[in-house]
C-alpha cells in the first residue's frame, strides 16, 4: 500500500473511533453550569472545564455554545422542568393542576445538589443584544406555560368548574408570576417548606 492510501486509511480509522468521553455526563455538567450561572456568564473555557473535554471535542459533539445551550435546556426539561406540563395534563381541573404545579415547584426548585430555581426562568435574565435569540427562546417557553394555564382555566369556566366572570388571562398570569417568584426566592435561599406555604397561600386567590 502506498503512502497516500495509508494516510487515507488512518484518517478513516480515526473518524470511526468512538468518542473518548461520556456524552450524557458531559451534557449534564454543561446543563448544571448554565443553570447555575446563566447563558452569557458561561464561557467555552468554563464548559470544557466542567465537561472535562477539549474544545474541539465540544464543537464536534455539540456544535457551538448556543446549540449546546439549547440541548442543555431540553435536558433540563426532561429531568427537572417537566413537572409544570405534567401537573396541568394529569390533574382533572385547572385549580388542581396549578396547585400541584406550585407545590412541586417548591420541591424541584430546592433540590439538594442542584442549582436553585428554574433554569428556564433564570438562565437568560441578563442577556445582551448578542444573545437576544437565546432570551427569546426561553421567553417563548414561559409564554407557552402561560398559555397552557390559561387554556385550562378557560376550559374550567366553560364547564362551570370556575365562575363565568373569571378572568382567565389574569389568573394565568398571576399563577405564572407566583411560579417565577418562587424560583427567585429559591435562588435567594428560601427553603422548601416556606415555598410550599407560599403555594398554599397563592391558591387562596383563586375564585371559589
Amino acid at each position: 500500500m502506498d503512502a497516500t492510501n495509508e494516510r487515507t486509511r488512518e484518517r478513516g480509522a480515526r473518524r470511526g473511533r468512538p468518542r473518548s468521553f461520556d456524552r450524557e455526563a458531559a451534557l449534564r455538567a454543561a446543563t448544571m453550569e448554565f443553570w447555575e450561572r446563566g447563558y452569557e456568564a458561561v464561557s467555552i473555557a468554563d464548559l470544557t472545564r466542567v465537561m472535562q473535554i477539549k474544545a474541539p471535542s465540544l464543537y464536534a459533539a455539540f456544535g457551538d455554545k448556543k446549540t449546546l445551550f439549547e440541548e442543555a435546556v431540553e435536558a433540563y426539561i426532561r429531568e427537572f422542568g417537566g413537572f409544570t406540563e405534567r401537573a396541568l395534563a394529569e390533574e382533572p381541573t385547572a385549580r388542581q393542576g396549578v396547585a400541584r404545579m406550585l407545590r412541586e415547584a417548591a420541591c424541584w426548585h430546592t433540590l439538594p445538589g442542584c442549582p436553585r430555581g428554574c433554569m428556564i426562568i433564570t438562565a437568560a435574565t441578563n442577556c445582551t443584544t448578542q444573545s437576544a435569540d437565546v432570551l427569546e427562546g426561553l421567553m417563548e417557553r414561559r409564554r407557552m406555560g402561560l398559555r397552557n394555564i390559561e387554556s385550562a382555566v378557560r376550559a374550567d369556566v366553560a364547564v362551570g368548574e370556575l365562575p363565568p366572570d373569571t378572568d382567565a388571562h389574569a389568573l394565568a398570569v398571576y399563577s405564572s408570576a407566583v411560579l417565577q417568584g418562587m424560583s427567585q426566592q429559591a435562588r435567594d435561599g428560601v427553603d422548601r417548606e416556606t415555598l410550599e406555604a407560599v403555594a398554599e397561600i397563592a391558591m387562596r386567590a383563586w375564585p371559589a
